[in-house]
């Protein structure tokens, strides 16, 4: 007898590894936090808690040379992930949208998918020290009506839920239908923000 795993849920996960430029797409997201009015008055009407730039800014590639190199390592990385991904060879699949996000101790991000997109992700520019990662959810979850709870020691492609911990420089990927969430994260005030760089590719 044998157990074999089904319909399994791809994850990519990378390192951006050029310090420097890590760097640059730090001091850019800090600038925008500050410089885009227009996205800063978005949040406060959304009581978003700390910055994007989702629905203020389209451009960002074109608006900062560090976005623009960014777009090229994560067009490489997407390409990797379709073939590793098993996905059917087709038209190559382009940026469509790029956001940055700065979130503060006590914020986070309600659980939700990525519509009219087929890979999205997430780098990671800064987490401070008790800031939250990624929450990936069974994409089965609706369907299980009475199924039986997971064990606690369950392996990772068993569980109803999966936490990622990513460091400065991860880069994760996934389809866009996967839904997914940011924990609201208690840490200090002074210990700094949250900073990541989210994307769609369609």
């Amino acid at each position: 007898m044998a157990v074999r795993p089904l319909f399994v849920t791809h994850l990519w996960e990378d390192r951006l590894a050029d310090a420097a430029l890590l760097a640059d797409l730090s001091a850019s997201c800090t600038a925008l936090a500050r410089d885009d009015r227009a996205g800063r008055r978005w949040c406060r009407a959304q009581s978003y808690g700390g910055y994007t730039s989702y629905a203020s800014l389209d451009d960002l590639p074109v608006r900062d040379p560090a976005f623009a190199d960014l777009k090229r390592w994560l067009d490489r990385q997407v390409a990797a992930f379709v073939k590793a991904g098993f996905m059917a060879p087709g038209r190559k699949l382009k940026l469509d949208s790029m956001w940055v996000n700065v979130l503060d101790a006590g914020a986070g991000h309600s659980g939700h998918i990525h519509p009219h997109s087929a890979v999205s992700g997430t780098l990671y520019v800064a987490l401070p020290a008790g800031a939250s990662g990624l929450k990936l959810e069974d994409p089965r979850l609706p369907l299980m009506m009475a199924a039986p709870g997971r064990a606690e020691d369950a392996p990772e492609a068993a569980r109803t839920f999966v936490y990622l911990t990513p460091e400065a420089g991860t880069v994760y990927l996934w389809e866009s239908w996967l839904r997914h969430e940011v924990p609201v994260w208690s840490g200090p005030k002074a210990g700094g923000k949250r900073v990541s760089i989210s994307f769609n590719y369609s």
